[in-house]
């Protein structure tokens, strides 16, 4: 269930900091937030996570700190290194009476406020930073000398073009589509339940109000569902009102329909019985609470105009009120769409036969396609039934709870990313754009390294979402190793996206090597991770056209992106020595225009425009990398993962990694003396130090395992072990890598191998192959086989480990 995060407060001059609120690009995010203070609501955004008594004013390290509502909640204020940059009089200021929603966003210096759920929505201010602090990443909630409360904090992504793409999801993509009603144009904009007030579009029950008898039309499900009217009865359609004047019940539905009212002081108290008597009870305190003001001080008003009644939760500028900020019983309205009581329309899906029976005025009033519909002389006008075919029941059915309650509920199950998509296309379907909107802004929380590409299959079918689409493509790009190793799930990925991401702008990549082999598992759809050298060995027994079949005409287009000229000599000389360069004929070009600019053929004297447009070409330019290569050098250096997570990753002088809790340890064998996870990546000689032996699945196993953080993955190229000062030396074992510590796979066996035969002795293999490749978070030695000694034969007995590779 997506629910709301829990109440926070923070206390006068502290601040809290919580992991998850922190951006996933540094310099570059969006905070939204409900707060409820007198003054100072104070965001700070820093490069590494403050203390729980952190105050920005005493901050000497570089930030931003927000703050809305400062000099007693009359300014807006913004602080770059406790210097004040902007100091705003009566600009986004604080609610002390109720929740009110804000987002904050930073993207490369411009730092952007406004009130409301999404950004770029009801943008109030902004401010550019000349010297822009591209490094904030983390998020403080803190305070000034008042409690503040904070709920629903979420931290959101911003592509490059997110003031496009938060508008985009504002509008629906509804282009030109303004709505006319009894003669009016009505746009988006301004759509509401106020649109259905006393309107006879819809409507299912009259008052018959005054002595004059004048006609005024309702809706039996919004009456039923702000008060208790005299509609038992299925065919109670007119309510007499004889002894209450016209200007009286229109102040009472003006009040249930768009959440606030007026009338003079003089009618009050006839507001008030009229309320009383239809069980409205907003607005009977609400009229008993003005009533008692007026006759403590009649100052108060001014005599002769109208009073103001408001429903505490109304925001006069909120577009969508409906049915938060209405006197509705949410409860009750959830129950009649339950019953179907009151309903006017039954919804039957192809396959499922009737799965709802609901209210044409609560579609309508959600969806301007819905009111067209029911509106516009369709069929559906006049018709109480309507047949919808290729839709989801289940996702219907998260759609109607979002059109009963405002509310987007799923239920947090193995197939919530699927149901999100389909709620998704449902909404944009329907035009409910404030349940798109919902949609995008969970998927944006959920888009993780993982879920790429099932959500970029589904979004690139629907125009309305072309930018959450390029939202993935950069995601999938910043984080192409990953994306290309963990899962083949982008082979299903169409030729556009998949070009999209080998040619944009922000791709991320430990080698060409690696672009080259995605683009061949791409083409030949593969089911099973592998490399150039594995497609080589099939077309020595097959064809470029039965290898990549419709995909062979894209290979040729998407192999120019691969920036062969950065490639190592070496593997030039393979590439081109190989049956690809004998099979794909522009492969062959490619690989030795790679080897003459490497070996500086293209360079020689007179080709000085070539030369010039060789560096002036992308092709030539070196990309980006999210991995630190962290490379062997010799047995025992300081240049492995281990030594550099003790160094902070490189912050200050090293110390041992589990005692700076960089990484965990833990071993088959309850720790001892002489089974002591420090003196594993300790660079002290440890003369006794083994892992004992465990039963697991009813086979003898001993084992050590590195935790190298939940933040931080290796894809390891080689590893280093050293034996301790026993004679047990190892015979038989694996390195193994996992993501989660539990599903385990083999970067190297190890059978009979006779490295070791010293006691105190350093060895290193190299991981090769496709298991190279593959970023791992938990690594482990595991012993498989008998060590030579016969009395322990089962004891791990190493005293160092040591791994090397890609680090991210």
């Amino acid at each position: 269930m997506i629910e709301e995060k829990k109440f926070l407060t923070v206390a006068p001059f502290q601040c809290a900091w919580r992991k998850d609120l922190k951006f996933r690009e540094a310099g570059r995010g969006c905070v939204t937030f409900d707060a409820f203070a007198h003054n100072d609501v104070t965001v700070v955004f820093r490069e590494n996570v403050g203390s729980q008594h952190y105050h920005y004013k005493r901050d000497n390290s570089p930030h931003y700190t927000v703050i809305l509502g400062s000099h007693r909640n009359r300014r807006l204020k913004i602080e770059v290194d406790g210097k004040t940059v902007v100091d705003e009089e009566g600009v986004a200021l604080c609610c002390s009476s109720t929740f009110q929603s804000y987002w904050i966003c930073i993207y490369d210096g411009l730092i952007s406020v406004g009130k409301g759920r999404y950004p770029f929505q009801n943008l109030v201010f902004q401010w550019l930073d000349s010297n822009p602090n591209c490094s904030v990443r983390y998020v403080g909630l803190s305070c000034w000398d008042k409690h503040v409360g904070y709920r629903n904090v979420n931290v959101l992504p911003l592509p490059n073009n997110h003031m496009l793409l938060w508008k985009q999801v504002d509008s629906g993509e509804y282009e030109g589509k303004e709505e006319e009603l009894e003669g009016e144009q009505m746009s988006y904009e301004k759509w509401g339940l106020e649109n259905f007030l006393e309107s006879w579009e819809l409507s299912d029950v009259l008052f018959i109000v005054g002595k004059d008898r004048r006609h005024v039309p309702a809706h039996k499900v919004i009456l039923q569902a702000s008060g208790n009217f005299p509609l038992s009865l299925p065919n109670e359609d007119v309510i007499q009102l004889q002894n209450i004047s016209y200007p009286i019940l229109h102040a009472l539905l003006q009040y249930i329909y768009t959440g606030q009212t007026q009338i003079s002081e003089a009618q009050l108290g006839s507001l008030r019985a009229l309320s009383l008597q239809f069980e409205v009870m907003p607005l009977v305190r609400q009229c008993e609470e003005t009533a008692e003001r007026f006759k403590l001080n009649k100052k108060l008003f001014d005599s002769g105009k109208s009073v103001e009644l408001s429903y505490p939760s109304f925001q006069p500028h909120c577009r969508m009120a409906f049915p938060s900020q209405l006197p509705m019983n949410v409860k009750r309205l959830k129950q009649l769409q339950s019953t179907g009581d009151y309903s006017d329309i039954n919804i039957y899906i192809e396959g499922h036969g009737l799965v709802a029976q609901l209210h044409k005025v609560i579609l309508s009033l959600w969806s301007v396609p819905f009111s067209k519909m029911f509106t516009n002389g369709m069929s559906e006008s006049s018709s109480s039934e309507v047949f919808l075919s290729d839709v989801s029941p289940e996702a219907f059915k998260v759609m109607l709870e979002f059109l009963y309650s405002g509310v987007l509920s799923l239920e947090d199950s193995v197939e919530f990313g699927t149901l999100l998509l389909q709620v998704l296309l449902l909404a944009d379907q329907f035009g409910v754009t404030h349940l798109y909107q919902e949609c995008c802004k969970t998927l944006l929380e959920c888009l993780s390294e993982d879920s790429v590409c099932p959500i970029l299959q589904a979004v690139s079918s629907i125009p309305s979402c072309k930018l959450i689409e390029e939202t993935c493509e950069r995601k999938f790009a910043m984080h192409f190793d990953y994306c290309t190793t963990a899962s083949l799930d982008f082979i299903l990925l169409d030729e556009s996206n998949f070009s999209n991401i080998i040619q944009h702008q922000d791709l991320t990549v430990t080698s060409e090597e690696r672009v080259l082999n995605a683009i061949f598992m791409w083409g030949m759809r593969a089911k099973e991770l592998c490399g150039w050298e594995e497609v080589s060995e099939l077309l020595a027994l097959s064809t470029p056209d039965f290898l990549f079949k419709d995909r062979l005409q894209s290979l040729d287009d998407f192999l120019p992106f691969v920036r062969f000229p950065l490639m190592p000599h070496d593997l030039l000389k393979k590439l081109g020595q190989s049956n690809l360069g004998r099979h794909v004929p522009i492969f062959h070009d490619l690989v030795r225009e790679g080897i003459s600019y490497v070996e500086f053929e293209s360079l020689r004297p007179g080709n000085e425009q070539k030369q010039l447009s060789y560096f002036c070409s992308l092709r030539f330019q070196h990309r980006r990398s999210s991995y630190k290569e962290l490379q062997y050098i010799s047995d025992g250096d300081s240049n492995g993962v281990l030594y550099f997570a003790g160094t902070s990753y490189g912050e200050h002088q090293w110390i041992n990694p589990l005692l700076a809790k960089r990484i965990t340890i833990t071993a088959s064998s309850p720790p001892s003396r002489y089974t002591d996870p420090k003196a594993l990546v300790s660079r002290t000689y440890q003369g006794t130090c083994f892992a004992g032996p465990r039963v697991e699945g009813g086979q003898i196993h001993a084992w050590w395992m590195i935790d190298i953080g939940q933040d931080h993955q290796l894809m390891c190229n080689y590893y280093t072990l050293r034996q301790d000062g026993s004679r047990a030396f190892i015979r038989y074992w694996n390195l193994q890598g996992s993501l989660d510590g539990k599903t385990w796979t083999n970067l190297r066996v190890h059978e009979n191998d006779q490295t070791m035969c010293k006691a105190g002795q350093f060895a290193s293999w190299p991981i090769t192959g496709p298991q190279a490749l593959l970023p791992f978070r938990f690594f482990r030695v595991l012993l498989t086989g008998p060590t030579t000694d016969g009395s322990n034969p089962h004891n791990l007995c190493i005293c160092f480990l040591e791994l090397y590779g890609y680090f991210h």
